[in-house]
């Protein structure tokens, strides 16, 4: 035992250098540890991001397929809508996709839930718009707090009753469509390529009084002669061919028209269609502020060689 003892290591007898290198390996092990423990903090965000939109996608999609056969699961529809747009602003979760968004799974992921949200926003439109035409539902309810909303946008577009707004997206419900007509006493024409929709929208519309300042279509741009005097254009975020768009109205629209398009990148691409490419070759852009927003707005006119070509 005694020998044991005398053997065994005994820090207070060590000298100081020896002390000073046990010192600095257990530092570099303690900092590998904890290295390795943030490296494992970092790597469980990233899964715990991908868990939270596989739920919210999983629940949406099966709450769309039951509100098929049981209205009142609309309800619960709007909740998980809810949740997305939380869980999109959620600031833990921005910072996961600063990371992580790039990586092929968690883009795989996030386009999964856009569809499957885009879908159910469709569906729950045309049941509001139904519940609408059928008295179930009061429209002036929802204009009214959709007008508190919108109406500094209205202001910073430089919307007025002079204005002539042709809406691309404007769904079932079209409640931006008639905001603007309602507050303004602009002319808007709605456009959607939704026959459905349109439909539906017309007879909200017409509910709602305001049929003799908003209209609705399911043409195309080129086909439109509203296109050609529009003042402002306004492109909804769940668009999903906005480049292609943008090149059909550039072809149409006067020089001093304003596009104003709504889209969503980053982690707000999960309830919007992205936008990711430059636009300053064909267009004059106004980056409009989106912290806190659900969707990101950017401002186009055509570009002075654009205009002129129009005009030859």
């Amino acid at each position: 035992m005694l020998g044991i003892m005398g053997n065994s290591p005994n820090r207070a007898h060590y000298p100081l250098s020896i002390k000073l290198c046990l010192l600095k390996k257990g530092n570099r092990m303690y900092g590998q540890m904890n290295t390795s423990m943030e490296a494992t903090a970092d790597v469980l965000g990233k899964y715990k991001l991908m868990l939270g939109m596989k739920s919210l996608d999983y629940e949406i999609k099966e709450l769309t397929d039951y509100s098929k056969s049981c209205c009142d699961c609309y309800v619960l529809l709007k909740d998980r809508i809810d949740r997305l747009s939380s869980f999109m602003m959620d600031e833990e979760n921005e910072s996961a996709w600063r990371i992580y968004g790039d990586c092929e799974d968690v883009k795989t992921y996030a386009e999964k839930l856009r569809e499957s949200s885009v879908q159910a926003l469709c569906d729950m439109e045309k049941y509001h718009s139904s519940c609408i035409c059928d008295k179930k539902q009061n429209i002036q309810g929802y204009l009214s707090t959709l007008s508190d909303a919108v109406r500094g946008e209205l202001v910073r577009y430089g919307i007025t009753g002079n204005s002539k707004v042709l809406f691309i997206g404007a769904g079932a419900f079209p409640l931006s469509s008639l905001t603007i007509a309602k507050d303004t006493g602009a002319a808007v024409l709605g456009l959607d390529i939704d026959a459905e929709a349109v439909q539906l929208a017309r007879r909200v519309a017409g509910a709602s009084g305001l049929n003799d300042k908003v209209g609705f279509t399911e043409k195309r741009v080129h086909e439109l002669s509203f296109a050609q005097d529009a003042t402002h254009v306004i492109i909804a975020s769940l668009v999903k061919s906005k480049l292609a768009l943008l090149d059909e109205l550039r072809a149409v629209i006067q020089p001093e028209a304003k596009v104003i398009l709504r889209y969503g990148n980053g982690l707000k691409s999960i309830f919007n269609y992205p936008l990711e490419t430059h636009l300053e070759d064909d267009w004059i852009t106004s980056k409009l502020p989106s912290h806190g927003t659900l969707y990101d707005s950017i401002i186009l006119k055509k570009q002075p060689s654009q205009a002129r070509v129009k005009s030859s």
